[in-house]
């Protein structure tokens, strides 16, 4: 119990001393948690380089920031900051989303002529909506789900970062799904039965 108290009144004081720019008590605090955060997010990632870049942010993000962002407790902190970075790459690693798996998988020529009527009514509306996207978003999406490029080859190929690439598909496949998945499950459910 002793040491605990002991090891948080430590890091208070190097919480302080890293507030102030000391390079020494960040290091001291980076050698302390790297690894502990590292592993948190390996845990809930299992790929080595997220999890070092994911860390390696939060860190990047608690020394240029050391003068405005109040931290009390840095495991906690740490702990926070590594799940809503996994949750947040995970999102955008999903533009890959089940919808699309369900889409490409699913057969048009099982559930008869109502089954036949609505997929066609589906895909109509599909072409409409992709149609609708800005014209950016529009090009992206269609190079990742129409030409099968990976995001890193569109961003090469369009000359913009992989950031926003990953952005403008999580906003085109958000619009996808929000007008389509009613209708496609409809579909879905005509096509099994």
């Amino acid at each position: 119990m002793h040491e605990i108290e002991s090891s948080q009144s430590s890091d208070i004081l190097l919480l302080r001393l890293l507030q102030e720019g000391n390079t020494r008590a960040f290091d001291t605090l980076f050698e302390k948690y790297w690894q502990k955060a590292y592993a948190d997010a390996y845990k809930r990632l299992g790929n080595h380089d997220d999890a070092k870049d994911i860390v390696q942010d939060i860190f990047s993000h608690i020394w240029f920031n050391r003068e405005t962002t109040h931290i009390d407790n840095l495991a906690a902190y740490l702990h926070v900051a590594v799940r809503n970075k996994v949750i947040k790459l995970v999102a955008k690693q999903k533009v890959t989303h089940p919808f699309f798996d369900i889409l490409e998988n699913a057969s048009v020529e099982t559930g008869g002529a109502d089954s036949d009527l609505l997929w066609k009514d589906f895909f109509q509306s599909y072409d409409a909506i992709v149609q609708a996207l800005p014209p950016k978003r529009q090009e992206i999406f269609k190079l990742r789900f129409h030409e099968d490029l990976r995001t890193k080859e569109i961003a090469k190929q369009l000359g913009i970062t992989i950031k926003t690439v990953q952005n403008q598909l999580g906003k085109a496949i958000e619009t996808l799904k929000v007008s389509l998945l009613r209708l496609f499950y409809l579909v879905m459910i005509l096509a099994s039965s």
